[in-house]
């Protein structure tokens, strides 16, 4: 009897300790089971459920129905997560600069982008590379000149006009120096780009100009400050025109020197000119200009006339009109401040900078047609020779222009050494 209390007691206990483990067995499967359960719900959740609009980073420009290739659902997450489109300094949404739908390319000409900014920080500041240029290059030799240019285009299409226009420069200016502010010029490829002008001995640099500091302390500053926030109509005209248009004064502003357009094709030296800026277009009986243009100007740094310019600019800044911000805006202030005093300067006639109106640019590309036409020729080579400094090209007519044999420019080019 003994033995089988004892039997019934050990099996008594094994049967409860079964039990009880497979109690604990059940827990422990519906608790990962739950776990699973919640991560997968998890997962669906994330992968199904598109990001709220209010959080979305993107402007409309961006949105993922305006991608090819990409999902919804894959673009949201992957261009929220890891690709914003602005750098932190342009988190506003620019409200009113999305009506222009080429103001994110234009903007990102002249704004670096991020990753290029960390990978250059050390990288002098724009100012001192300036200041640097001109002093390295007046201890070596005499900088007597000094050149800008703006390109706001890509490097790629830095080509053999613009080669022309700087080797013209030179070619006048031997002891001049040359500052191209450009973005896309300022990197590796614009200075593989401008290799063949260095291997002559040019002095000439891009650098990537810094809007903030030369726009400073001038009316200019609060113009830009709006740009960047977003309140600004930027309207039709590229803004990247527009910009040119500031960027040009700011520097002469800032620097003092001569600037020129890279469709500008210098014919003599610009020694004896100080604070000049020509016409293009004078009424033939009374001799007055009837509009001035900026392509070529040159002042000293400071000048009060520059400042009206930058101010002119920011009061009546419009982006639906072509010239508005540049031809049209020197002419209108020289037209209000001409003869006040502490305004030194001089208009030129249209032959010094503008010999042929753009309307008759094709002109100067033409061979001779026939014998009177050759004398015609001839006889404006020898006007320009004689009475121009510069001759601008207009590029935006003449562009698609071949150059023929025994034509005007072509007879220039072999001037400047281009054959």
């Amino acid at each position: 009897m003994a033995t089988e209390k004892i039997i019934d007691s050990f099996l008594s206990e094994l049967l409860s300790h079964l039990q009880r483990s497979k109690k604990s067995f059940y827990a422990l499967v519906s608790l990962l089971s739950l776990c699973l359960l919640a991560y997968n719900s998890a997962s669906v959740f994330c992968a199904q459920v598109p990001f709220s609009p209010k959080t979305s980073p993107e402007p409309a420009l961006f949105l993922p129905e305006n991608v090819a290739a990409k999902s919804r659902k894959f673009f949201s997450i992957s261009f929220s997560a890891k690709q914003p489109p602005f750098p932190p300094e342009l988190k506003s949404h620019f409200p009113l600069l999305n009506k222009n739908p080429n103001f994110a390319k234009e903007i990102d000409d002249f704004y670096p982008k991020r990753r290029k900014r960390q990978k250059f920080a050390k990288v002098k500041p724009f100012q001192v590379r300036v200041r640097n240029f001109f002093n390295k290059n007046s201890s070596h030799s005499a900088c007597k000149s000094r050149f800008f240019m703006t390109w706001i285009s890509s490097a790629e299409s830095f080509g053999e006009r613009e080669m022309f226009a700087i080797t013209s420069l030179f070619k006048t200016h031997p002891n001049g120096c040359l500052i191209i502010a450009s973005n896309s010029l300022d990197s590796t490829l614009g200075m593989q780009i401008l290799k063949p002008l260095l291997r002559k001995g040019f002095r000439l640099m891009p650098i990537s100009p810094n809007f903030e500091f030369l726009f400073k302390g001038t009316p200019a500053e609060v113009w830009y400050n709006q740009l960047m926030q977003g309140n600004v109509d930027t309207g039709d005209v590229a803004l990247g025109q527009n910009l040119s248009n500031l960027l040009r004064l700011g520097l002469l502003y800032r620097f003092g020197g001569i600037y020129l357009d890279t469709d500008v094709i210098i014919l003599k030296s610009f020694g004896g000119l100080r604070n000049v800026i020509g016409a293009q277009a004078i009424d033939l009986e009374s001799g007055n200009w009837t509009r001035l243009n900026n392509a070529v100007m040159i002042f000293d740094e400071g000048h009060p006339l520059v400042f009206k310019f930058i101010q002119e600019f920011a009061l009546t800044f419009d982006g639906n009109k072509w010239g508005h911000n540049g031809p049209y805006l020197v002419s209108r202030v020289v037209a209000r401040v001409g003869g006040r005093p502490g305004y030194n300067f001089t208009v030129m006639p249209p032959m010094a900078f503008y010999p042929v109106d753009w309307s008759k640019v094709r002109g100067l590309f033409e061979g001779p047609q026939s014998l009177s036409h050759s004398k015609w020729l001839l006889a404006k080579l020898r006007q320009i020779r004689s009475e121009s400094f510069a001759v601008h090209l207009w590029n935006k007519q003449s562009r698609g222009f071949e150059v023929e044999k025994g034509s005007v420019i072509q007879h220039l080019m072999f001037g400047c050494g281009v054959e």
